[in-house]
């Protein structure tokens, strides 16, 4: 409901994209810096949220690429339910590029 009424108040067209189950770790970015990340950390024990932070936070490649990370400590809700009705009020239609994980939600009338 959030994004819908991102997209009133902007009047903007949001397009959501999500990927797949599986394909974090074929991220390219992730994936280059992989390998120097686990060189920071080698021999290191992870035993606190900080120490991982902080050893990701740390990373650079010889080529320049850096790491910006921080530890987010939010606690988010789970579990959460959205009805039928609410669905049924979002203006949504599936993306182009495949259209069963992506979508649109497009602005609404101010009177709607």
């Amino acid at each position: 409901m959030s994004l819908q009424a991102l997209a009133n108040r902007t009047k903007l067209t949001i397009h959501v994209s999500h990927f797949p189950p599986g394909t974090s770790k074929w991220n390219k970015i992730e994936h280059r810096l992989f390998a120097f990340i686990s060189l920071n950390w080698r021999g290191r024990a992870l035993r606190t949220y900080a120490t991982i932070v902080n050893c990701i936070a740390n990373t650079h490649t010889d080529a320049g690429l850096t790491v910006q990370a921080q530890l987010d400590t939010t606690v988010y809700p789970t579990g959460i339910r959205v009805d039928d009705g609410t669905m049924a009020g979002l203006f949504l239609e599936p993306a182009v590029f495949h259209p069963e994980w992506n979508y649109v939600i497009n602005p609404q009338a101010p009177n709607a």
